[in-house]
């Protein structure tokens, strides 16, 4: 199945509320959110909204941008705690 097949709610960790943040930000289609940037859709979404988004918001829009890149990408990385775990070694090393 190509990007261009796939529905964004088709996505793991993508329900209605996601949706809804990728509608507000422009995105319509799985090959859409494959261009773009997972930490600048959520520095947008917190623009757009005029407040700070729960920070797994970021992390499901990794899990999501990852899917949309890589429709075979490994079941582990499609679900947004695996970002989340990520994030939180990452900022552990800084």
């Amino acid at each position: 199945m190509s990007i261009h097949e796939r529905c964004l709610q088709e996505l793991t960790s993508v329900g209605p509320a996601i949706v809804r943040d990728f509608e507000l930000l422009g995105i319509r289609s799985v090959a859409q959110l494959s261009r773009r940037n997972p930490e600048k859709l959520y520095e947008k979404l917190c623009e757009i909204t005029g407040q700070a988004q729960d920070i797994c918001c970021l992390d499901v829009f990794r899990a999501a941008v990852a899917q949309a890149r890589d429709p075979r990408l490994p079941a582990q990385q499609r679900h947004w705690w695996y970002w989340s775990r990520r994030r939180k070694a990452a900022n552990a090393h800084r």
